[in-house]
């Protein structure tokens, strides 16, 4: 069990962080970490996918914990201030 969950931790990480070039960046390692237990409690059926899982924690934001919240809400305003 801890070695499945290291494994899923590490892919998580990992593709959270590195998908595409094409892609819009996926956040820094202290983003990754402040969502990555969101992403294991909320939307792990989407794991491995990093595109599914980032779409599946935007529409559950109101279940989101504090610190992953704040990394969508920076998201939304610095996109926004780029336009």
């Amino acid at each position: 069990m801890i070695r499945y969950r290291l494994a899923l931790v590490a892919t998580m990480a990992s593709l959270v962080g590195a998908t595409a070039f094409a892609q819009e960046n996926r956040g820094t390692p202290e983003q990754r970490a402040a969502c990555t237990p969101d992403a294991f409690r909320l939307c792990s059926a989407y794991i491995p996918d990093p595109t599914g899982v980032e779409a599946c924690l935007r529409l559950k934001k109101s279940d989101l914990s504090e610190a992953c919240r704040a990394v969508f809400d920076h998201a939304t305003t610095g996109s926004a201030r780029n336009r």
